[in-house]
């Protein structure tokens, strides 16, 4: 720059704080009248933007820490923690993005609004100083330029009134800048707390997506814990089942090499004492209940035969039992040596006929029948010969045929003060572990033994004992011991 411009604009800024020193003083001692004075320069008041710039520069720097995460102390867990922000940050930042515009054009605004009030101040200035410069020569010959003075005048109103119209827009604007400021504000406070309620919502997503797949995992796993138990159960049956067929073949094996080595034969028993005659209707109508009550008891066994092509019943007396099978569509018939009992299944339309069990089993071919019920016929026989009936029951089966045996419970101490000793044909009752050792030795396995009849029923009384003690010594009044044969 030239010399002699330096030393111009020097002069310049000299004068014109000589000028603004002297307005101040004339501001706090005004003249005592309004009329113009040859010495009053006119000095338009300049705006101070310093606020409004250090309001920009806060404002700028909360703009560019939008979508930053804070610093953190170091270490693995901290560093974790600011990937983590910045994912989510960046996960965010279609959601910010609208405002992060927004922000830049609203600063962009302010930028441009404090340079055109520089504008504003420089030309301001710049008015002033041309200003005081014709006040300046005004005073020199105010004399001489008296007459022409009011144009000036005009001239200086017209400036006063633009002083008053800039003081009252800048006011709007700083009334507008503040309420920009604070919407901006909200803004940022409103886009936190959705940031917040988002991460509390993308959490809560999170920890049920992984509840759902732990309850799923478990499901599947006691899914398959319970069909690798099944299937092991299973294999264990078949086991089971091959493991009993087999002792049972070695058991006929070593009966068969017995009675070809000449072993002593068992002595035939002599025949049981004879019994008088009895009308066996009226005496099981009376003692063993009605066929009402028989028929009730018996549903039990139903679906033990149920799908049987051939049942045979052993000992049907009035055909309870047959009436049960013809309900569920099993053929099945019956043999008793009461020409009575054997007269009225007929009447009812129920095959069956007199026969000695012994004498028809034998006659019967082996694998003849799928089932064979016997109820409360055992308990008749001598002791020598139920091993022989159950010979003769179980080689009478088709394999997986089943037999199902009904007798007096003797575990149960109140069938012999009932009813046990009622019937003159009894013999002595058979315990349950000893015809399940029979059937097994035949080749009847997967025996099942269930306990009947409840005493309590019968004798009320034996509620006052202890439960241990009418559990073991007064439980079910008869027992069925069922199973199926094995080969």
């Amino acid at each position: 720059m030239p010399a002699g411009n330096s030393t111009n604009l020097q002069t310049e800024e000299l004068a014109a704080i000589i000028r603004e020193v002297r307005e101040r003083v004339r501001a706090r001692y005004p003249a005592p009248t309004p009329n113009f004075h040859p010495d009053a320069h006119i000095v338009a008041p300049i705006a101070d933007l310093a606020p409004l710039v250090e309001a920009r520069n806060s404002a700028e720097t909360k703009v560019a820490s939008i979508g930053t995460v804070n610093p953190r102390p170091g270490g693995a867990i901290n560093s974790l923690i600011q990937a983590c922000k910045r994912i989510i940050a960046r996960g965010l930042d279609w959601f910010i993005r609208d405002q992060v515009v927004f922000n830049r054009e609203a600063m962009s605004c302010v930028n441009n609004t404090i340079e055109a009030l520089n504008d504003v101040n420089r030309a301001l200035a710049s008015l002033a100083a041309q200003t005081g410069a014709k006040l300046d020569v005004l005073h020199a010959g105010a004399d001489a330029l008296r007459p022409d003075i009011t144009p000036l005048r005009q001239e200086a109103q017209e400036l006063k009134e633009m002083r008053s119209h800039w003081s009252q827009w800048r006011l709007e604007w700083e009334h507008k800048l503040a309420t920009n400021e604070i919407q901006f504000l909200r803004n940022v406070a409103d886009l936190q707390g959705a940031f917040q309620h988002r991460a509390t919502l993308m959490e809560s997503n999170f920890r049920e997506i992984v509840k759902s797949q732990h309850a799923d995992y478990l499901g599947a796993l006691d899914r398959a814990t319970v069909e690798i138990q099944s299937k092991l159960w299973a294999d264990m049956e078949k086991i089971r089942a091959d493991y009993e067929r087999l002792i049972h073949i070695e058991l006929r094996l070593i009966r068969q090499r017995l009675q070809t080595s000449g072993a002593p034969a068992i002595p035939a028993e002599s025949a049981p004492p004879a019994v008088p005659a009895l009308d066996y209707a009226r005496f099981a109508d009376r003692f063993r209940g009605s066929e009402e009550h028989v028929k009730e008891q018996q549903k039990f066994y139903v679906n033990y035969f149920k799908g049987q092509q051939q049942v045979l019943d052993i000992g049907c007396g009035r055909g309870e039992f047959l009436e049960l099978m013809r309900k569920a569509g099993v053929e099945a018939r019956g043999i008793d040596l009461s020409p009575e009992s054997v007269e009225a299944c007929r009447a009812k339309g129920l095959q069956a006929e007199t026969a000695d069990l012994f004498a028809y089993l034998e006659a019967q071919p082996e694998a003849t029948f799928d089932g064979i019920f016997c109820a409360q016929v055992v308990e008749h026989l001598a002791p020598a010969r139920i091993p022989e009936f159950v010979r003769l029951a179980a080689s009478r089966l088709v394999r997986g045929g089943v037999l199902a045996i009904e007798t007096p419970n003797p575990e149960c101490l109140a069938i012999f003060s009932t009813y046990f000793y009622l019937d003159p044909t009894h013999t002595r009752p058979v315990p349950h572990p000893l015809l399940e050792f029979y059937m097994q030795e035949f080749g009847v396995g997967h025996t099942e033994v269930h306990r009947r009849s409840p005493a309590i029923e019968s004798i009320p009384a034996l509620t006052d004992l202890p439960e241990s003690v009418r559990t073991a010594l007064f439980g079910g009044l008869d027992y069925a011991i069922i199973g199926r044969k094995l080969n």
